[in-house]
This record gives C-alpha cells, sequence and structure tokens, in this order.
C-alpha cells in the first residue's frame, strides 16, 4: 500500500476524483486506486483498467480517453482476504 502525495487526479467510471492510495498485491494482480471522488465525496477502489489519468496540458494529454465501467454482470475481480481463525487447541 502506497499513500500517494500528492494525490494523483483521475477519471473513473463514477466522475473525476484523486487517487489517494495505491494497493498492489504483486505481478498477478492490477493494482487497485483508492478515488475520492470529487463530485459527491464517496470513496471507490478501482482496478488499475477502470481508471484514467485526467487531463494535464503540460504533460500534453489533452485528450484522455474515459474508463469503461464494468458490465453490470461483470464482477471486478479482488485479491481473496485472508480468512482468520481463531486456534483454540
Amino acid at each position: 500500500m502506497i499513500q500517494l502525495n500528492p494525490p494523483i487526479p483521475m477519471n473513473t467510471p463514477k466522475g473525476e476524483g484523486f487517487a489517494h492510495v495505491m494497493l498492489d498485491y504483486g505481478p498477478e494482480s492490477d493494482l487497485y486506486w483508492v478515488v475520492l471522488i470529487t463530485e459527491t465525496g464517496e470513496i471507490w477502489t478501482y482496478a488499475n483498467r477502470y481508471v484514467r489519468a485526467s487531463k494535464n496540458i503540460t504533460l500534453g494529454r489533452t485528450h484522455p480517453t474515459l474508463p469503461v465501467a464494468p458490465a453490470v454482470t461483470e464482477r471486478i475481480p479482488m485479491r481473496p482476504r485472508a480468512v482468520e481463525t481463531a486456534d483454540n487447541t
């Protein structure tokens, strides 16, 4: 987990926002971005394929493509969490 300082402006399926944290689960997983949506204040985590860097004229990024939202039936793959168990022996 990396806290981004400064946050990175991004386009998401929910609108423009700022990525504050990046999660990297290793070479066999997407990067995940924790984005605070500017208009609504919502916090969403997106796989790398669903976000794009915002427009930046200085860097020559004048027409970035908009990210494609996942289909309603498509599940965004998430890294499974470890299940905590109590050892009572």
